[in-house]
């Protein structure tokens, strides 16, 4: 799993977090795959392990992630990836609007008049 943490890139744990959920929902992380150790991402990230847990814990709020002690924290059974071709969209999208200098909440509010 490859991941990265940059200044610019907001919070590390949303950075995290938004990351895995990507990973997930995309397919390239699949369903009861085992994710590392929070202390093992916070070296591998340099960041703290609270940072790491933050993000996990997230994770879990959202039902994407299950934390079990002996077994680690995996991806939840009830987690489905979307299509590829809604993937593809989505990153189109996310291109063009990094390309047009919107924001994150103004392709929010495209994609909620859109629905």
């Amino acid at each position: 799993m490859i991941l990265s943490v940059t200044p610019e890139g907001g919070s590390p744990a949303r950075q995290i977090h938004d990351q895995i959920s990507g990973l997930i929902t995309t397919g390239r992380l699949g369903r009861g795959e085992r994710l590392p150790s929070v202390r093992q991402l916070a070296a591998d990230l340099a960041v703290a392990p609270g940072t790491v847990a933050k993000a996990y814990r997230s994770l879990e709020a959202d039902g994407l992630l299950v934390t079990r002690v002996g077994s680690g924290t995996r991806v939840s059974d009830d987690a489905a990836p979307v299509s590829s071709a809604v993937a593809q969209a989505a990153r189109h999208l996310a291109t063009a609007a990094r390309d047009e200098g919107l924001s994150l909440e103004d392709v929010l509010r495209v994609l909620r008049s859109s629905w």
